[in-house]
């Protein structure tokens, strides 16, 4: 890969900068500045699904790198939780974590994941994946003991979720791919970039 064809990822998120990097991919992390709020205003909220606006987000965000870094392979992955036909964001703060948590606990919340890879600011793939999140009916003393160990950390995930270490007990099952719920889908992202002769084949 070329200097000027440098691989971009669009999002100062350490989970996806450790899967790319687990990944043995080289790139370089140049995070958006897009006012997510603002995307989200413009949309129609009656004809515009969990889907659309996940896919919407991360173009938006992808193309907003893209426009600096045009000669770059820039990558943007987004998220959206849908549970009783709303979308969920990210929790301003604990207390709303521990109230998204108990609203979800014995449901399954459908999480969606996006991913752009923009270039020349046009965007040039777009993917998304939903994952189906069984989370077992937990006791509130559980929740109490996840909160406490997660910390803020759980204020960065849409779903307040985490799964590493005890975070994981949060559920009794998850349907779907484990690379999407950590908030990039790798495996799909890594064929393309090999189509087209970012990352040797």
């Amino acid at each position: 890969m070329k200097p000027a064809d440098a691989l971009v990822l669009a999002s100062s998120s350490p989970v996806r900068a450790w899967t790319l990097k687990n990944a043995g991919l080289d790139f370089e992390i140049d995070p958006s500045d897009v006012d997510e709020n603002f995307i989200k205003n413009g949309f129609d909220a009656k004809r515009t699904s969990p889907k659309d606006v996940a896919s919407k987000l991360a173009e938006h965000k992808a193309l907003a790198v893209s426009q600096r870094r045009p000669n770059a392979w820039v990558i943007r992955a987004n998220q959206v939780l849908v549970f009783n036909d709303m979308i969920f964001d990210k929790p301003a703060d604990l207390q709303e974590a521990a109230s998204n948590l108990r609203q979800f606990r014995g449901h399954s919340p459908e999480l969606i994941s996006a991913v752009c890879v923009a270039r020349g600011n046009q965007p040039e793939w777009n993917y998304s994946e939903a994952v189906r999140l069984q989370m077992r009916d937990f006791s509130d003393g559980f929740l109490d003991s996840y909160l406490d160990e997660s910390g803020e950390s759980v204020v960065t995930s849409v779903g307040a979720y985490r799964l590493e270490g005890l975070r994981a007990q949060l559920f009794s099952q998850i349907e779907g791919d484990y690379f999407a719920v950590l908030g990039l889908p790798l495996l799909p992202l890594l064929n393309f970039l090999r189509s087209q002769g970012v990352i040797p084949t």
